[in-house]
């Protein structure tokens, strides 16, 4: 089992913030905005890039919140300067629609935290303490250096 990063909620939170400009996280409006022992937390307002047709909220924008909060957390047990994390598996049950203005929370626990793959559950919840998804986001820890195949 890997140990947490030394890092204080603050330091953790602008090194994960700081990595999303020009990414897919900045494009759909996730923040980092809590970090627990063994948690992560993002935020992300539903406006009308993230929706359906319809107005409601595209579940493939749900799932790249979960893929985001569960991988990210990956990061609170690596060293992000010799390794790097890789979603392998990614599942998403949508319980309820996410709606235009809803802020939706993603709460990412780890499941399992090992030497090279990681497990981790995700909770999205609407402002109002709706639950909209779960998900489970498994990760595998990679050298950074690895020779390209």
């Amino acid at each position: 089992m890997r140990e947490r990063i030394k890092l204080t909620e603050e330091q953790a939170l602008a090194r994960m913030n700081a990595i999303c400009p020009g990414t897919l996280m900045e494009a759909l409006g996730i923040r980092y905005t809590g970090v627990g022992e063994n948690t992560i937390t993002c935020t992300m307002e539903v406006t009308p890039l993230h929706s359906r047709t319809e107005g409601l909220l595209h579940g493939g924008a749900t799932l790249a919140l979960i893929e985001t909060a569960g991988s990210s957390g990956s990061y609170l047990f690596m060293d992000p300067e010799t390794e790097i994390v890789m979603g392998i598996d990614v599942s998403v049950s949508h319980i309820s629609p996410g709606k235009l203005g809803d802020t939706l929370t993603a709460i990412a626990t780890a499941a399992h935290v090992g030497r090279t793959t990681q497990v981790w559950q995700v909770e999205v919840r609407a402002q109002d303490g709706r639950l909209v998804s779960v998900g489970k986001v498994t990760n595998v820890i990679l050298p950074k250096n690895r020779e390209k195949r």
